[in-house]
């Protein structure tokens, strides 16, 4: 009896563990299942695809910024379901804190002609055929010349893809990753950083990346010297001779300019107007106004600095880079449907290649416009190319 007893106890015992070992198994199976799901919802949460499409048309109620494309731990400026902005301030990236050293290393170890630096802050792949257009009519007209592009998504595996013809090419050019907060210290932009990082100061509703991009701007000229250009130029002329410089856009019937604009910047390092820029952007910066902190900024400083100040600077006629105006740049996409049409643009063509260092594109008005062959876009891209692929599919 005592044995059959204690073998009963035994199976029992056998039995609860057994039981123990199939339950503890179900709960971990369901703790994993239940960390996995929300893993993925962690994954996922951030700006769709789409709305980071919106930074070129210029949405202000969405994403403001999205300048990192499949990189995490950087500076992203989000925007909640409601349009209230907030700034994310994570660990800066190795890429990031190597910007100053790997700028200086390339400026460096090249004879530039001339040292250029683009900011793109849209995804990789929206930097198309006209963009790239713009790199090799730089390139054309400056064989030795340097191209930094200050872009995070251009400092990545597809940015490269897209720009690896030119590198094939042997061209200098370098896309890197801008770190902020080196490129605004010990300036008048420093301070308006921190806030805006802080949210203690309103952000507005124009996109936060076009105004970032107004301020780097003249930062990176301010630190470096050089030529900033928008990616919406063609040149056609080297710049070598140029120093000091700014573009009128407009002047009146006396010929004295009335708005100047910042697609195109040329100054010594650490030129002082660059610096009252900056002080002036700091001070009055508007989120709300477009222009305000770029075009109507840069016309506002020297408005007061030609009246009382002397920073030794030139203002270049609008035929120096926008020897067209935005209201009329889409007669250059076209083709001639006429004799008297042909007649323009040879004339155009002409006057442009004779006057002209390069020509303003004025993507916002144009961006949708094809390049008709025979225009006269498509008769200056032929000419002032490299590679000269995709002219008229852009």
């Amino acid at each position: 009896m005592f044995h059959s007893r204690l073998v009963g106890r035994v199976k029992l015992s056998i039995y609860s563990a057994i039981s123990f070992a199939v339950v503890l198994s179900i709960i971990i199976v369901l703790n994993n299942s239940i960390s996995n799901l929300s893993l993925q919802s962690i994954t996922v949460d951030g700006p769709p695809h789409d709305t980071r499409q919106n930074l070129r048309s210029g949405s202000g109620h969405q994403l403001l910024l999205y300048v990192k494309e499949e990189v995490k731990d950087h500076t992203h400026i989000l925007a909640n379901v409601t349009g209230k902005k907030r700034i994310q301030k994570l660990k800066p990236t190795n890429r990031e804190r190597g910007f100053h050293v790997r700028v200086t290393e390339f400026l460096g170890g090249h004879r530039c002609s001339v040292q250029f630096f683009m900011t793109w802050i849209s995804p990789a792949s929206l930097f198309g055929p006209r963009e790239f257009l713009a790199v090799e009519s730089l390139f054309k007209a400056h064989p030795r010349g340097c191209l930094v592009i200050i872009s995070e998504t251009m400092d990545s595996a597809p940015g490269y893809t897209r720009l690896k013809p030119l590198l094939d090419h042997r061209f200098r050019l370098l896309p890197v990753t801008p770190d902020l907060p080196f490129l605004f210290k010990n300036t008048p932009a420093e301070s308006w950083f921190d806030e805006i990082k802080k949210g203690k100061k309103d952000a507005g509703t124009i996109p936060l990346a076009q105004n970032l991009s107004n301020l780097i701007r003249f930062a990176v000229l301010y630190k470096y010297g050089g030529v900033y250009l928008d990616t919406d130029f063609i040149i056609l002329k080297d710049l070598f001779g140029l120093r000091n410089s700014i573009g009128a856009q407009s002047v009146d019937s006396s010929g004295n300019w009335t708005r100047l604009n910042n697609a195109v910047l040329i100054f010594d390092k650490n030129h002082p107007l660059l610096y009252l820029f900056m002080e002036e952007f700091a001070s009055a910066f508007n989120g709300y106004r477009w222009g305000h902190n770029g075009p109507y900024l840069v016309s506002r400083v020297v408005g007061r600095v030609s009246a009382g100040h002397n920073c030794n600077f030139t203002v270049l006629p609008p035929m120096a880079f926008y020897p067209v105006s935005w209201t009329r740049i889409g007669r250059l996409f076209g083709k001639p449907d006429s004799r008297a049409g042909s007649k323009w643009v040879e004339a155009k063509l002409v006057q442009l290649n004779r006057r002209s260092y390069g020509v303003h594109l004025w993507n916002r008005m144009s961006s949708g416009l094809k390049i008709e062959e025979g225009s006269a876009m498509g008769r200056l891209f032929s000419t002032h190319c490299v590679i000269c692929k995709r002219i008229y599919s852009s």
